[in-house]
């Protein structure tokens, strides 16, 4: 684990980075909600004119849902999204002043919000040390061996237990980023992969 660890810091530093375009924890709140199955470059075109239209809370609360399923179409599961969206709008207003919840049960009680999405606003607008498991960290903490876990969640616990917790939101970045350019879903590039010495997945392909 360490060796694997020192290895993402050597090749991606320990700069923390979002990869979604956000100006307020609302704004992240609600791309990260986009972000479902969707991609993150995806949602920064969606969101780039969609916070113009609706540049408020309570612009997000009034809206019309058929209009906002229309802005947010290409995301998918729209329909879905924007009720989320809408709903969760109006809780932020009316029971918490507008402000986005610190607390991930009250964040976890937010229309449309799971760990995943709450993790994301506690690791990135409270810097409190969290793991957010979507599809890179889950794939890729599978292959180098880290979890036989399916579940979302029993990942997070099992990382949470196994990953220094200074580590866990760095952890989340740089394996985004890995996961993009070396260890894609398909066709994982394992020949240039500075982790192959580590990687349970390269070792048992190679026998």
């Amino acid at each position: 684990m360490d060796k694997i660890l020192q290895a993402f810091n050597r090749e991606y530093g320990l700069e923390y980075r979002c990869f979604l375009n956000y100006e307020t924890p609302w704004q992240l709140l609600f791309a990260t909600i986009l972000s479902a199955q969707c991609t993150d470059e995806r949602v920064n075109i969606v969101t780039k004119d969609l916070f113009q239209k609706y540049k408020s809370i309570e612009d997000f609360a009034q809206a019309d849902q058929l209009e906002l399923e229309r802005d947010i179409h290409s995301t998918g599961f729209f329909k879905n999204k924007a009720k989320n969206i809408i709903e969760c709008a109006k809780r932020l207003l009316y029971e918490y002043n507008g402000e986005v919840p610190k607390d991930i049960n009250e964040l976890v009680s937010l229309a449309g919000v799971g760990r995943k999405t709450a993790n994301v606003i506690r690791g990135n607008i409270y810097k409190e040390p969290s793991i957010v498991v979507d599809t890179h960290v889950k794939r890729i903490s599978q292959r180098l061996g880290l979890t036989k876990e399916e579940d979302p969640v029993k990942i997070e616990f099992e990382l949470m237990y196994k990953l220094p917790r200074e580590q866990w939101i760095l952890y989340n970045i740089q394996v985004i980023t890995f996961g993009r350019s070396i260890c894609t879903a398909r066709s994982p590039k394992c020949t240039e992969c500075f982790l192959r010495e580590y990687c349970k997945y390269y070792i048992n392909h190679q026998k």
